[in-house]
């Protein structure tokens, strides 16, 4: 499919003047309120935890199961997120343990951030490859590159939703957890051969499921780092706490926090895999070559979510902002709601797209993809060398 550019209109450095005026703007601004806005929220995810667990003993039950579940987006989505991104290590006064350098380092991964996902995979997998990458076939998270096998099969299109169904009720164990593993270790061993991190070297036909292998050094390390931490934790040390309540109590806490499980996936499923997917945003060949352009490629490849209000902004993990986000990655959470008005509108005066729509619609449009119904628009940003070139020509 040729590739062409999107914007041939676009003063890139006009552009990218703008908005490296509004990220020095956005990081001179930050200060003790944004930690304590981000402290507010791990607590709101925390007593809706503890909420969650006191009534899941009573009887298997849906509002047990949504508390839990919330809890879980908020640990993840929210705190872990946007710690990990470095984005309170610019505030003066942080706790080493509140930074990327402390933040579910060693034995603080028990209390900081305890998931399927193995925070030193999450860094390298997303913060570095995905952040950097977006919309490249060096992207690990190119939803439309991963389900090539499914988009391609000639299979009938309600089987095809039937498993974009179950990957969404289970994709944190079946897709996230294996994947940040396994593309970890492939960046670790071609380090040590001395090789370029790259498309080619990075993507292979290692299915995520051969992680759970046991047979192989690679399989029995990932159960040893990601799945029993937490599922042992999860599922076996938390019912049997309720165990002195009785062994209804127990089987009752148990079948809660399976539910909250399949619930946190469809959850975070549908605030998180949208936001790079759909027939109206880009992918791109290669990488980018100098910031402008860098700047072009994360607003075309991301769409916010219909944002206003702190318990929306919760509610959808603050990744309603992600065009902010993948701008200035480094941010807090509250950095991203004073940013968007005016990234809207910058992008507005340089007739560049803005995609915002709700998380309902963006969630249909990424299970097109997945599916094969629609495809991501083939894009390619002008370079550093062919804009110099222009500039060269017009004088």
């Amino acid at each position: 499919m040729h590739a062409e550019d999107p914007l041939p209109h676009l003063d890139y450095a006009a552009f990218a003047a703008e908005l490296d005026a509004l990220g020095r703007e956005l990081r001179a601004s930050l200060g003790p309120a944004d930690f304590a806005h981000h402290r507010r929220l791990a607590r709101i995810g925390r007593t809706l935890d503890a909420l969650g667990h006191a009534t899941a003993w009573l009887a298997p039950n849906p509002l047990s199961a949504g508390l839990l579940a919330t809890g879980s987006m908020a640990r993840w989505a929210i705190v872990a997120h946007h710690v990990s991104h470095r984005g309170l290590d610019r505030i003066p006064g942080v706790p080493e343990h509140w930074t990327s350098r402390g933040f579910a380092k060693g034995w603080r991964r028990y209390i900081d951030w305890l998931d399927w996902i193995s925070p030193e995979a999450w860094d390298f997998e997303h913060n570095k490859l995905h952040h950097y990458h977006t919309g490249e076939r060096l992207d690990p998270d190119l939803v439309e590159e991963n389900m090539a096998g499914v988009r391609d099969a000639d299979w009938p299109r309600p089987a095809k939703l039937a498993l974009a169904a179950l990957i969404a009720a289970s994709w944190k164990i079946t897709y996230y957890a294996p994947s940040t593993h396994q593309v970890l270790r492939r960046g670790d061993r071609l380090r040590a051969a001395g090789r370029a991190i790259d498309a080619d070297a990075m993507r292979d036909d290692e299915p995520y499921l051969a992680a759970f292998d046991l047979r192989t050094a690679e399989g029995r390390r990932f159960w040893r780092e990601c799945v029993l931490p937490y599922g042992l934790t999860r599922f076996v040390v938390t019912p049997a706490l309720f165990a002195p309540l009785g062994p209804l109590a127990a089987l009752n806490v148990l079948l809660n926090v399976l539910g909250a499980e399949v619930l946190t996936n469809l959850y975070t499923f549908a605030i998180i895999v949208p936001n790079h997917t759909g027939e109206d945003l880009h992918r791109f060949e290669g990488p980018n070559s100098d910031r402008p352009e860098f700047y072009v490629r994360q607003i075309l490849s991301s769409t916010n979510f219909t944002s206003g209000g702190p318990v929306r902004d919760f509610l959808h993990g603050y990744l309603n902002y992600q065009i902010e986000h993948h701008l200035w990655p480094d941010l807090p959470p509250a950095a991203y709601a004073r940013a968007a008005p005016k990234v809207r509108e910058i992008c507005a005066r340089h007739g560049v797209p803005y995609v915002e729509e709700s998380v309902f619609t963006r969630t249909r449009k990424a299970v097109a993809v997945m599916i094969g119904d629609a495809s991501l628009r083939r894009s390619r940003p002008r370079t550093r060398r062919e804009r110099e070139a222009e500039s060269l020509a017009a004088e």
